[in-house]
């Protein structure tokens, strides 16, 4: 069993910049593949970003280019870094674990308001 709990979420002007956290629990960090999702209101979950067990990243086409997935095995932590980011990029980021099975954090909300 592996716990999540995301952190950093807030509110943001349009253009501004957020770094969101994604603590986990468990010995083999480094052996899971870890992701960000996301959902905004009256929306589906989105698929935001992953990073492999390699340090293989990939993103999302609303994201690329904008957002940088990162990870640091010896804190057993995940992160996003957010630029430039549009109202569109409100909603709630969920973490995400694969490794055995699937895990999901609670979420931490986004809003990118004026």
């Amino acid at each position: 069993q592996v716990q999540l709990v995301e952190s950093g979420g807030g509110l943001v002007q349009p253009g501004g910049s957020l770094t969101l956290s994604c603590a986990a629990s468990g010995s083999l960090f480094e052996r899971y593949v870890m992701g960000w999702y996301r959902q905004a209101p009256g929306k589906q979950r989105e698929w935001v970003a992953i990073i492999t067990s390699g340090g293989t990243r990939t993103y999302g086409d609303s994201v690329k280019g904008r957002f940088t997935i990162s990870r640091d095995n010896a804190k057993n932590t995940m992160y996003l870094q957010m630029n430039s980011l549009e109202p569109e990029d409100t909603a709630v980021y969920y973490c995400h674990c694969s490794y055995g099975g699937t895990y999901w954090g609670k979420g931490t909300l986004v809003t990118v308001s004026s």
